[in-house]
């Protein structure tokens, strides 16, 4: 009987380790790496959420209809990392990103890069860290 428990208990012990590493999704799962987003847009939205930020801009086309994009970068500890802080961009401000459409919703995105329009060659977030500016 006592097996049989230690054998349930050590079971259970991994599947409880391994239910996290399942739950994590990677970038193919909702990205699409071919739907490449260049555009210009006021910040709405910052949302300094775990496990991954998120930054939604307006984006007006010609003819005046406005979309929001909906951007995902990392988490907040890795921007912060690359230098960005909680005043370092704000709602109001004009930006020019770079990302991937989402495979089901293009303007639910993955953030590759973003700089405010008066310093488009100061970036406040580069995808994969300082390194791959």
């Amino acid at each position: 009987m006592r097996t049989k428990l230690g054998m349930l208990a050590a079971g259970l012990g991994l599947f409880c380790l391994a239910a996290p590493v399942v739950a994590h999704h990677g970038f193919d799962t909702e990205y699409d790496s071919n739907k490449k987003i260049s555009l210009t847009g006021v910040v709405s939205k910052v949302e300094w959420t775990n496990p991954h930020m998120h930054v939604y801009i307006d984006v007006t086309d010609a003819r005046g209809n406005m979309t929001t994009y909906n951007m995902e970068l990392t988490s907040p500890n890795s921007v912060q990392r690359q230098g960005w802080g909680r005043s370092s961009l704000l709602p109001g401000e004009k930006v020019i990103f770079e990302g991937y459409g989402g495979k089901v919703v293009e303007t639910r995105g993955a953030l590759a890069k973003i700089a405010k329009v008066e310093t488009p060659d100061k970036p406040l977030f580069v995808q994969g860290g300082p390194e791959a500016q």
